[in-house]
């Protein structure tokens, strides 16, 4: 099939979803309502004042904010320009974002400043002990995508009437310059040292991927589907709006999960497709007053990241979806690996991530790197056009996670079944997953050892019946020190995204170790 039918960059499949069904609504949010035309000229609006304000090709664009129609706008036009998008978390602290963005040297960053109440922007300017510290310095402009401003920052008024004296021209030449494999965004990863590592990945490689994905979850032009999860994030960002866009299907967003609001919203909207992690599941069925909502429109379930009990599947099937699908994936694989289908029994669901997306492997192998017999664990690996083109400015990284047969070393421990679905078991360097993020524990622990009562620190993710997992911290005290559990964990939390804080802090006289003299965390878990 063709480019023109099939587009292989992301300006190209906005205007194909435009030009496909110009008057059908692309994005709901609160009161706005967008068709996909009305899309694709906000966007080409976006890309001339991109151009006004000097961003050229390659140039790293940042968003810092909650879901939004602009959330959606800022990104499509910085990839239409030929930028790459760089989406931060909102849950981080000044400190981490500073970091993402210095490591990123991002040109220019949208923020919604007043989310949650939380000043983004001092939190930026300002460490963690309160000192005024320099911006990055690559960082020439900041936009704010909601009305409020400060001496040195464009509204988002003031951002569009930057390009408004150019002409139309100016954006679909840039649009039009666009190569399928460029990079379009980078996407940041902790890794087990704790230093950030970002993903590159290209409209090429994103658009296949979620062409897979959408075609193995049925996603059609007909669904709409309500995005909670956040748009930093693979899951909302690239299997939301880029499926979306790819199916043209209607996205509705939220930019926070409350149950209350996502049932009026299932049921106002006539919500069909609705993925999330396991925990938002298990809120909706336990509503106090779902049987008011008229939830029947709703027919699709995606989860992942974390275990889902086969008992929630059946109890989802029964009584909100009628199809649950579980997938797998990771940001060096643009976010998909594997997805179960809507054949799949609740069994197959709950306990397997399915199989690999049309055109991407999967090998599980011993230390060697020879296949294993289906049944045997080992290390997943993936090789496939979703493979990232590398992480940033770290070949050794890159190297060490993609080999010279381009397999990437996912640190996942699986095996294949009988049948060729992929089931995760466990997960090497110790990283855990609480409400869908990932936590890497030497990240936590640099903080921790960073308290100068800490003289070592661990951390592991233990169960927890609502968020998958939380973190337990076990930590040992220098002499003398006076520190306790609620003193660590708020240390913690002036320097952490909330999600990354442990729930816990154990103090111990010594903390484990193994023959080698390494800490054992097996030990911890148990303790």
């Amino acid at each position: 099939m063709s480019e023109s039918e099939h587009p292989l960059t992301i300006p190209g499949a906005l205007d194909l979803a435009a030009l496909r069904d110009p008057g059908g609504e692309a994005v709901v949010d609160g009161d706005v309502r967008l068709t996909w035309a009305r899309l694709r000229e906000r966007v080409r609006a976006a890309v001339t004042s991109l151009i006004a304000l000097g961003v050229r090709r390659g140039d790293r664009v940042a968003v810092w904010a909650p879901n939004s129609h602009r959330w959606v706008v800022a990104a499509l036009a910085t990839a239409s320009a030929g930028a790459v998008l760089v989406p931060v978390n909102t849950r981080y602290k000044g400190a981490e974002a500073r970091l993402l963005l210095e490591r990123a040297a991002a040109r220019l960053l949208f923020v919604e400043n007043g989310f949650l109440g939380k000043d983004y922007l001092a939190m930026l300017d300002t460490s963690a002990e309160g000192r005024a510290v320099p911006r990055p310095a690559a960082l020439a402009d900041v936009v704010t995508l909601d009305a409020a401003t400060r001496p040195g920052t464009l509204s988002w008024d003031d951002f569009l009437r930057r390009g408004a004296a150019r002409p139309d021209e100016d954006a679909t030449a840039r649009a039009a310059a666009v190569r399928p494999d460029d990079p379009c965004d980078l996407l940041f990863t902790s890794g087990t040292t704790g230093r950030p590592k970002g993903a590159l990945t290209t409209h090429r490689q994103n658009l296949l991927t979620y062409r897979a994905w959408s075609a193995r979850t049925g996603l059609t032009g007909e669904d709409r589907y309500l995005v909670i999860n956040p748009l930093f994030h693979c899951f909302g960002y690239k299997a939301g709006v880029l499926a979306c866009l790819l199916r043209g299907a209607t996205m509705v967003l939220q930019p926070v999960f409350d149950v209350r609001r996502a049932l009026s919203a299932v049921e106002s909207e006539r919500i069909t497709v609705l993925p999330g992690p396991p925990t938002i599941y298990t809120e909706l069925l336990d509503a106090p007053g779902r049987d008011r909502f008229d939830l029947s429109s709703l027919r699709l379930a995606v989860t992942g990241a974390a275990v889902v009990p086969v008992a929630l599947v059946r109890r989802l099937r029964a009584e909100l979806f009628p199809e649950v699908l579980t997938a797998y994936g990771l940001t060096e694989s643009c976010g998909t690996v594997s997805v179960c289908s809507a054949e799949d029994d609740a069994e197959t669901v709950a306990l397997t991530a399915g199989r690999p997306v049309d055109g991407v492997e999967v090998r599980v192998a011993g230390p060697d790197r020879v296949p294993l017999p289906a049944g045997h664990d080992g290390e997943i690996l993936v090789r496939g056009y979703n493979v990232m083109l590398g992480y940033l400015d770290d070949p050794e990284a890159s190297a060490e996670a993609v080999d010279a047969d381009g397999w990437l070393a996912t640190g996942d421990v699986g095996h294949l079944d009988a049948r060729g679905n992929l089931v995760v078991t466990g997960r090497s360097k110790d990283m855990f997953v609480v409400g869908g993020f990932n936590v890497y524990p030497a990240e936590v622990e640099q903080v921790l050892t960073g308290h100068g009562a800490v003289a070592e620190a661990a951390v592991v993710g233990v169960p927890d019946a609502r968020l998958g997992e939380v973190g337990r911290a076990y930590v040992t005290v220098r002499p003398g020190a006076g520190t306790g559990p609620d003193d660590l964990v708020g240390h913690c939390r002036e320097r952490l995204a909330n999600f990354k804080v442990p729930r816990e802090v154990v103090v111990l006289a010594a903390l484990p170790r193994n023959a080698s003299g390494k800490v054992d965390k097996s030990a911890l878990r148990t303790t």
